[in-house]
């Protein structure tokens, strides 16, 4: 990977993530990537590692390693932390770069038009108070991608993902279609769970009835013909 100064870095977001892919260690650690993001940060991160558990988080085990940081990330963001801080363990993990190239394949190319299309906008949803709150929903978001939930990484991981991009390209477009995902879950499960209090009284019965059926068949058989 060619060497940049990442403090004053201007390339696109998207070219860092194939530049990182090229370098020749097949490991790609957690601390790389801090010091290639440079002043990108907390939005870089969680964009990152967001997009990386869709692309690669069916791959059992990569779901804890990709979405451990993510719970530090998004404590520290809900506490107002400047820098990002990772602890020395946390910066030694990693992934294998392979597996990484071939994630990125998959993303990059929706991520480029996604990329084309953003700009600074809407800057009261990336304001403290609103990093403040995205902290916290990353925070459960990210518990949510460490259980061992088959397919259940998909949906928060979006979500980190576009409050990570939010942030980092100051979009507040991208930050709002976050919590506005967010709020039609939250609605869908209240649905389900009013619907299912109103419909069980009703339905609990016919579930006793149908799982007694076939003994009440089986001794009515019995009756009519072995007595």
């Amino acid at each position: 990977m060619p060497d940049y100064d990442y403090q004053s870095d201007t390339r696109p977001f998207s070219q860092v993530l194939v530049d990182i892919g090229t370098k020749k260690d097949p490991k790609l650690y957690l601390g790389e990537l801090v010091d290639a993001f440079g002043e990108r940060g907390f939005g870089a991160l969680m964009l990152f590692f967001g997009l990386m558990n869709i692309a690669i988080g069916i791959i059992p085990g990569t779901t804890t390693i990709l979405g451990a940081p993510l719970l530090l990330m998004g404590l520290q963001l809900a506490t107002r932390q400047d820098q990002l801080w990772l602890p020395k363990w946390a910066l030694r993990r990693w992934i294998e770069r392979a597996a990484y190239r071939e994630g990125l394949k998959t993303v990059l190319p929706r991520f480029r038009k996604m990329e084309r299309l953003s700009r600074p906008r809407l800057s009261i949803m990336t304001s403290e108070v609103s990093e403040v709150l995205i902290g916290i929903a990353t925070f459960l978001l990210a518990f949510i991608l460490i259980l061992p939930i088959w397919g259940g990484n998909l949906i928060p991981a979006l979500i980190i993902s576009a409050f990570g991009f939010g942030l980092m390209q100051r979009d507040g477009l991208a930050i709002l279609l976050a919590w506005s995902a967010i709020g039609l879950i939250c609605l869908a499960g209240l649905v389900i769970w009013l619907a299912w209090t109103w419909v069980s009284p009703y339905l609990l019965p016919i579930w006793g009835w149908l799982h007694d059926l076939p003994s009440q068949a089986w001794s009515w058989v019995t009756g009519l013909f072995g007595g």
